[in-house]
């Protein structure tokens, strides 16, 4: 089997308009098989979680068909898979149960390569206990992010490291493996790594990239719009997180607030199962065709980025700041005399979004140079094709010369 794009984007209802999606990392389109998912769960007998009534078990099939996706699509187990409204809301969550442990003099190291998500969270935790916030820097010229750039802020104090593996603005995808290596030297501290941009362009291994805790949005990778984070249940175990009384203190229930979304759950599944579908084999359970997708969605997406690329290099004035050796296809653009925010209406009325921005990775922004302001960001999905970026190498030309 091959990777067929157009069998991929007839699934996709809003591919119809014509539109050439090019925002991806804010969010991609959702296929019909997701939508159709969600109101399945939504018409058929739905009641709160139980055995007794078709409702009960309804909705209690749906929650362990959602977390057995997830584990798959992380390699993770299903007793770690959390569900939350949002990765931000589920980061904070998890500073504030963390942080209980932290005293003033403790360390907490962020980076500026990350959004907002995974350092306001943090800081604002830290600055609540009296604990010191160390920042790790990338080079604003080469996007990188080195692991010493982590590892030499590490000290016996370090509490909490929170670090991105893939930036949602520049697509730098850093060795988050030999990061967690060097936070291991320092027993105490726990690896936070946000996972949002990642998980739609790379296959996620839990346990090779070393992470105590990974977060992801379903709605990057054709999903509803909600966040999940996956650990161990031996490290969730440990943790206490404020909760109702009456409420179950089971793992991972103990973490998830009020009655779940049955629906959102029907449709991260059915999106996985997508995913899952783009396999070009079709032997071997969920995760293996999930490994085999990830291996095609990079080959597609990595071809057209070197489209695109190429194009851009031939269009005077245009400046990308996405340069990492490893990253995702995702770049952004800065215009010698010209706004970026200008060419993101010039592309819209021609049928091709790329917005602009910082994209609330703001001190990853600032550190490049940019401001609050950022760039056109350009990011590639799996149902972008050939003509997509023709269309958008054409946009962009069209508004260089305007």
């Amino acid at each position: 089997m091959t990777y067929d794009v157009g069998a991929l984007r007839a699934e996709i209802p809003a591919l119809l308009s014509g539109v050439a999606h090019f925002d991806g990392p804010g969010g991609t389109q959702t296929p019909a098989r997701v939508a159709g998912a969600i109101a399945d769960a939504l018409t058929g007998p739905l009641s709160i979680r139980g055995r007794l009534t078709p409702g009960e078990a309804n909705a209690e099939g749906l929650v362990q068909g959602f977390r057995q996706a997830v584990a798959d699509l992380v390699g993770g187990h299903p007793s770690g898979v959390v569900f939350g409204r949002s990765a931000t809301q589920l980061t904070y969550d998890f500073s504030h149960t963390l942080a209980k442990d932290w005293a003033a003099g403790d360390e907490v190291v962020v980076s500026r390569l990350d959004h907002d998500a995974n350092i306001r969270p943090w800081v604002q935790a830290a600055q609540r206990v009296g604990a010191r916030v160390r920042w790790a820097d990338f080079d604003p010229q080469t996007g990188e992010l080195p692991p010493s750039a982590v590892g030499d802020l590490l000290t016996e104090r370090t509490r909490l490291v929170a670090v991105t593996a893939a930036s949602n603005l520049i697509g730098t995808v850093p060795d988050i493996a030999e990061i967690s290596r060097l936070v291991r030297r320092h027993t105490r501290a726990l690896l936070f790594v946000d996972g949002v941009h990642y998980a739609a362009h790379v296959f996620v291994d839990h346990a090779r990239l070393g992470a105590d805790f990974f977060v992801c949005s379903p709605y990057k990778f054709f999903g509803p719009h909600h966040g999940v984070l996956t650990a161990s249940p031996q490290l969730l175990e440990e943790l206490r997180p404020d909760k109702l009384l009456p409420s179950t203190d089971a793992v991972p229930e103990r973490f998830e607030l009020g009655t779940l979304p049955y629906e959102l759950l029907a449709g991260t599944t059915a999106a996985i199962d997508v995913l899952a579908g783009l396999a070009t084999v079709t032997t071997g359970g969920r995760r293996d065709r999930l490994r085999s997708a990830f291996a095609a969605i990079e080959r597609h997406e990595g071809a057209l980025r070197e489209r695109l690329e190429a194009g851009l290099a031939e269009l005077p004035g245009v400046t990308a700041r996405s340069r990492a050796a490893d990253r995702t296809p995702t770049l952004l653009l800065t215009f010698d005399h010209r706004d970026a925010a200008d060419a993101y209406p010039f592309l819209a009325a021609r049928g091709v979004h790329a917005p602009a921005g910082s994209f609330y990775a703001v001190e990853a922004s600032r550190h490049l140079g940019l401001g609050d302001s950022g760039g056109l960001r350009v990011g590639l999905s799996p149902y972008n094709d050939k003509d997509d970026v023709d269309r958008l190498l054409e946009g962009l030309a069209a508004f260089l010369r305007s």
